[in-house]
This record gives structure tokens, C-alpha cells and sequence, in this order.
């Protein structure tokens, strides 16, 4: 063969998946599942007898994990559907800047600048409330899919 070296640039996700295979028979209640392109909590499943010729077939109903829409998929059980890696971290709350962003501080000290404020309005005002206060906030981001979004605040005490 050749003597030549090959060299790779290197990806930061080292070319991980932002789903993987699964069964659709598997597939319960409260699990996640990728529908039209969107990643869902799955909050109802029904299977459908085998037909003449053919499969049982699942009919999923699922909410969307970042905007909250209702969305439904039937599938043959035999068949794979995706379902999306579906991460939650902590972070600890530093600032708000003036456009609405929010500064974190990760596990591993530094800091993380790119997450907005959310939508939810009943959360969105914990948390301006919370720091306006000098409480000692930790918020709870979920990522899915190349998303992310904060879903819960803790709150851990005053600042000292």
C-alpha cells in the first residue's frame, strides 16, 4: 500500500449521534422519541393489532421537549424509530446581561454565555426574581438534538 499519513481534523462531538435506533414496539410511556424531526417526550402509546397481511402498528403521541407541541407518529412495531440522547445538567446561576442572556457557571469553572432566557413565563419570572433577590440559583438545562433549554431552577440558598 502507500507510506503516506492520513490526518483527520477532529470533531469536538467526535461524530456522536444526536439519536439512536430503537425498537418501536420498545418504546413506553415517559420515554423519548424523535418525531418529525423533533424530539418528544412520549406521553401515549397504543398498539394496533396485526392486520391481513402485516404489522401491529404503535401509535405514538408525544410532546415536543422544547416548545411543547403535541405531536403523533404511527409506526410498525418491528420496525426502528430514532430516539434523541436527552441530557440534563446543573448550573449555577452568575448574571443576567441586558439582552437577555444568562452567564453560568459550569462544573468545571468556567462559564456559559450562550443560553437565553426562557420562554416560560412562570419560570422566566423565578428566575429574575430569584437573582433580583441575591439568591443563590442553580438552573437545570436540558440539551437534545443540538438544543438546549432551561427546564427547572433550584434554589440553594442565599449568596454569602
Amino acid at each position: 500500500m502507500s507510506d503516506e499519513e492520513h490526518h483527520f481534523e477532529s470533531k469536538a462531538d467526535a461524530g456522536a449521534s444526536k439519536t439512536y435506533p430503537q425498537q418501536a414496539g420498545t418504546i413506553r410511556k415517559n420515554g423519548y422519541i424523535v418525531i418529525k424531526n423533533r424530539p418528544c417526550k412520549v406521553v401515549e402509546v397504543s398498539t394496533s393489532k396485526t392486520g391481513k397481511h402485516g404489522h401491529a402498528k404503535c401509535h405514538f403521541v408525544g410532546i415536543d421537549i422544547f416548545n411543547g407541541k403535541k405531536l403523533e407518529d404511527i409506526v410498525p412495531s418491528s420496525h426502528n424509530c430514532d430516539v434523541p440522547h436527552v441530557t440534563r445538567t446543573d448550573y449555577q446561576l452568575i448574571d443576567i446581561s441586558e439582552d437577555g442572556f444568562l452567564s453560568l457557571l459550569t462544573d468545571s469553572g468556567g462559564t456559559k454565555d450562550d443560553l437565553r432566557l426562557p420562554t416560560d413565563e412562570n419560570l422566566l419570572s423565578q428566575i429574575k426574581d430569584g437573582f433580583a433577590e441575591g439568591k443563590d440559583l442553580v438552573v437545570t438545562v436540558m440539551s437534545s438534538m443540538g438544543e438546549e433549554q432551561i427546564c427547572a431552577l433550584k434554589d440553594i440558598g442565599p449568596k454569602n
